[in-house]
C-alpha cells in the first residue's frame, strides 16, 4: 500500500482528496490542526487513514514533528500540499504580521515538508509525485487577493524548479491551478461576488472539488509518469 501525505485534509477540497485517495487504496497521512466530523467519519471507515495533529504555522518545530510522526520506515510515494490560509485585503491595508503568518502556512511549511518528503523518497529510491494546490488568482486578477495570490505564485515557481532539480531521480512536481470552488475559504464572499467570479468562466459555475481531487489522483499515479514541472488548470475555463 502506497503512503501519501496531505496537508489540510479535514474539509473542503482536502477532505474530498482524502476521500478519493482512500477509496483508491492509498494509505493517507493527513496533517491538520483539528479533526473535522467528515474526517472523523473517514477514520471510522478506513484503517488506512492516519491523522497527525499539528500547526503548520509553527515552522520552527515542523521538521522535528515530521520525523517523529513519519519515521524513515514509512515509504512516501506522494505529497499533496493543500493546506492554505487566505489573508484577503487591498494592498494599501497590508498588515505585515498577517502577511508573514500566511506565508508560513502557504509557502514556508510546504517547502520544509517537500524537503522532508524528497529525502524520504531518495532514501527508499522511490519515483514519487509532489503536488501543490495553487489558485487561479495567480493568473487572473481579483481585487483583494494580491497577497494570497503571491503565496500561490511562489509555490508554482518552487514546484517548477523542484521538478527540474529532482527529475533525474524520477521525482515529479506539479501544481494544480484550481478555480474558485464552494469551500469555507470562499464562504465570506457575497452572492454577487461569487456570481461575478463564476460568470468569468467558460462553464459559468463553481469548479468541482471532485474534478480537482481526481486530477490529484491522476498526478499521483503512473498514468501521469511523463508530466512534471507543469501547471495543470482545473478552473472551468477561467483562463
Amino acid at each position: 500500500m502506497k503512503h501519501i501525505l496531505i496537508t489540510g485534509g479535514s474539509k473542503g477540497l482536502g477532505l474530498e482528496i482524502t476521500k478519493q485517495l482512500l477509496a483508491s487504496g492509498y494509505h493517507v497521512h493527513v496533517f491538520n490542526r483539528t479533526i473535522s466530523p467528515g474526517l472523523a467519519e473517514l477514520q471510522n471507515t478506513y484503517k488506512s487513514l492516519s491523522i497527525h495533529l499539528c500547526d503548520l504555522s509553527d515552522t520552527n518545530i515542523l521538521t522535528l514533528f515530521l520525523k517523529s510522526e513519519l519515521p524513515s520506515s514509512i515509504k512516501l510515494y506522494g505529497f499533496v500540499n493543500n493546506a492554505a490560509t487566505a489573508y484577503d485585503d487591498i494592498i494599501t491595508n497590508l498588515n505585515s504580521q498577517r502577511l508573514e503568518e500566511m506565508y508560513k502556512i502557504n509557502v514556508f511549511a510546504p517547502m520544509l515538508i517537500t524537503k522532508f518528503v524528497i529525502r524520504n523518497m531518495l532514501l527508499h529510491k522511490i519515483s514519487g509525485s509532489l503536488i501543490h494546490i495553487s489558485s487561479i488568482s495567480v493568473h487572473t486578477g481579483y481585487k483583494g487577493l494580491s497577497m494570497y495570490a503571491s503565496t500561490k505564485g511562489a509555490l508554482e515557481a518552487f514546484s517548477k524548479n523542484t521538478a527540474r532539480e529532482w527529475g533525474e531521480k524520477g521525482i515529479r512536481s506539479n501544481s494544480i491551478v484550481a478555480g474558485f470552488m464552494e469551500t469555507e475559504m470562499s464562504s465570506s464572499l457575497s452572492d454577487d461576488q461569487r456570481n461575478r467570479i463564476y460568470n468569468r468562466t467558460s462553464l459559468k459555475k463553481p469548479t468541482s472539488k471532485q474534478s480537482v481531487a481526481a486530477t490529484v489522483e491522476f498526478l499521483l499515479n503512473d498514468k501521469s509518469a511523463s508530466i512534471t514541472g507543469q501547471n495543470i488548470f482545473v478552473d472551468n475555463g477561467t483562463i
